[in-house]
């Protein structure tokens, strides 16, 4: 396992691993075979990547992964690659010459992972290959694809077993992953590929970021208004800012009338659906993943592996056919830790939709839609029934913030909703956040109100906020998805730890702990005289320009190597750049989230990069 934390470090950039993880990892190590149940944002790839890559540097071989998308393979290998790890797809909508490239590598055992579908990799073709190398483990992800009571049944899946009657794969270990699957699934999936003793991981379902709410509306009008004011509610409106949202829709005709609602009352959305065209759909897709598209509408083609760590809001505008679909979709909120809403607007049309869609599969699907229908009519917490349902085991603590909860609150009469909701938001609040305020007090030219501060941090541009300059910070805007109030309840806990300090009594202000006041004037007084003798462009906060260059460097080098923007790196690690201002590779190697191999791929550009905007 030490071998095992050091390529987590060194290779993903994270410190521990999470609930489960562990265990999955030493299992496979262990050469033993693994049932994972990670929910949506647990992590699972990583539960066959990191040993994967403890096993190829041990000469063991390469890790064959079976994955049901050609676009999350592409994904997860191209990720892979950006952190000089290597690994490949072998699939149909590659040429003749890159298949043959791919094999030549598999063949000298020079690949580290090799994704294929459920479909190749039982392919006799594709099962000789395999008996001229050397396989180190077996990873099925999706593993809810084997069980004829998952929520997406594929019947090719059910010949992965013939994978565990080959000779080269017999005694090597196996892990079956998926985020969804009852007990009842994740039993059927053990047997079907006829797993030996194997090691049970089960992840925590509870999702404490993300609150759960269930609104009953009838016609589509009243739903798109409802949507609109969730919207509103998290800042979506403007072209510009942080945060997107997720819409999802049952039927394809629904989507696009969706969209184009948004679209007319000032919203930047766009939809995406499997009958558009393939250049369609990555425009969409892309344009989301750039923020020019702060709204998506989609069907559930938008689908498995879609990562963006900034969702704050996800609606289903239909009902979906089971808990399963349901859970996985609203996981794809509040990836980055931050608060996020999902809303599942529900109605008894929602349900006759799902039969109509579910045709010639009436008993799985109707025991499917009774379940979503008690949860949508429950009056126990929402986060408390999903656990129950996932797990089998019914007794949670309650999340204090979803709709029943806080309904709950209300008719006790407790009075104490607020601050319920707001001290859960705070324990919520990752590291980011804390390090966003505190390189906010640095910058400060002088001591500030907090309320004034969390007004700023959240974009606010009333004329106290103006007045005092806290426009003009880099950070300014940049938490618009955290609630006032949790951001005032963390300015005084950073307080508390003597991080930030209170100045003066009858009106107090906020300053940095160990800052010497004096050099908030000097700070000032070259602020002042610019004012009147240089443009606006000058005045700019030479900070503001770093975070502006590092996105731009973002942007420009994900369109060169094909990428998504979060592969080069995440807007945390933006922050941290902004924050930390690293000058030299030391320095940057203690940037959270950047890794060995993004050091050594971009480590100059950003060191040139913060030096000449600092």
């Amino acid at each position: 396992m030490s071998d095992a934390l050091a390529v987590l470090n060194e290779v993903f950039a994270y410190p521990e691993f999470r609930t489960g993880q562990a265990a999955a990892v030493e299992a496979v190590l262990a050469g033993r075979d693994a049932a994972v149940l990670l929910p949506t944002g647990g992590g699972k790839s990583l539960c066959y990547q990191v040993p994967a890559i403890v096993l190829a540097r041990g000469g063991r071989g390469t890790t064959l992964v079976v994955s049901p998308l050609l676009a999350l393979m592409k994904d997860q290998v191209e990720a892979l690659v950006g952190r000089g790890i290597a690994a490949a797809a072998l699939n149909s909508q590659q040429d003749d010459d890159t298949q043959r490239e791919v094999i030549a590598r598999l063949l000298a055992g020079e690949l580290a992972l090799l994704y294929v579908s459920p479909e190749r990799a039982v392919q006799a073709g594709f099962k000789r290959l395999l008996s001229r190398t050397t396989i180190a483990a077996l990873a099925i992800d999706e593993a809810h694809c084997l069980s004829q009571w998952g929520h997406d049944f594929r019947p090719e899946y059910l010949r992965l077993s013939e994978l565990r009657g080959l000779p080269e794969l017999a005694h090597v270990p196996t892990l079956v992953l998926t985020a969804t699957a009852t007990p009842r699934v994740m039993d059927e999936i053990v047997r079907v590929m006829a797993l030996r003793d194997p090691v049970s991981v089960r992840g925590d379902f509870a999702r404490p970021n993300l609150a759960f709410s269930v609104r009953q509306i009838r016609t589509d009008a009243a739903r798109i208004e409802a949507i609109q004011q969730a919207c509103d509610a998290e800042g979506l409106r403007s072209r510009v800012g942080a945060g997107r949202a997720i819409v999802y829709c049952s039927t394809r005709k629904k989507a696009e009338t969706v969209a184009a609602a948004l679209k007319a009352s000032g919203f930047a959305a766009a939809h995406y659906h499997a009958g558009r065209t393939t250049l369609a759909r990555d425009r969409a897709q892309r344009s989301f993943a750039l923020g020019r598209t702060r709204v998506l509408v989609a069907t559930s083609a938008f689908g498995m592996g879609i990562d963006y760590p900034d969702v704050r809001l996800l609606v289903h505008f239909q009902t979906p056919g089971s808990l399963e679909a349901y859970y996985q979709e609203a996981g794809r909120a509040g990836r980055d830790g931050m608060p996020a809403k999902c809303l599942m607007l529900f109605g008894p049309g929602d349900l006759a939709t799902q039969r109509r869609l579910a045709a010639g599969e009436s008993a799985r699907a109707e025991q499917a839609l009774e379940a979503i229908e008690r949860y949508a009519e429950s009056t126990i917490c929402r986060q408390v029934f999903l656990c129950g349902h996932f797990t089998g085991i019914p007794e949670h603590p309650a999340c204090g913030t979803c709709d029943v909860c806080m309904q709950t609150v209300d008719v006790d009469h407790d009075g104490k909703a607020a601050e319920n909701a707001t001290a859960l938001e705070l324990a919520g609040l990752g590291t980011d956040v804390r390090d966003t305020v505190l390189a906010a007090a640095a910058a400060m030219n002088r001591p500030a109100g907090k309320t004034n501060l969390a007004k700023a941090l959240r974009g606010s541009k009333a004329k106290t906020v103006a007045v005092s300059g806290l426009l003009l910070l880099p950070q300014a805007g940049t938490l618009a998805h955290v609630s006032e109030a949790a951001l005032v309840a963390l300015i005084d806990e950073l307080v508390t730890e003597r991080k930030l300090v209170r100045r003066g009594r009858k009106y107090p202000t906020i300053w940095l702990h160990g800052r010497d006041e004096g050099e908030a004037v000097r700070d000032r007084a070259p602020r002042t005289r610019a004012k009147a003798s240089t443009s606006p462009a000058a005045r700019r906060p030479r900070s503001n320009e770093l975070v502006r260059a590092l996105e731009r460097f973002r942007t420009t080098t994900a369109r060169r190597l094909k990428w998504k923007p979060y592969m080069v790196f995440q807007q945390r690690v933006i922050t941290a750049l902004e924050a930390q201002k690293p000058t030299n590779v030391d320095e940057l190697e203690r940037i959270p989230g950047l890794g060995h191999a993004k050091i050594e791929r971009f480590g100059a550009e950003l060191l040139e990069l913060v030096r000449r905007h600092s």
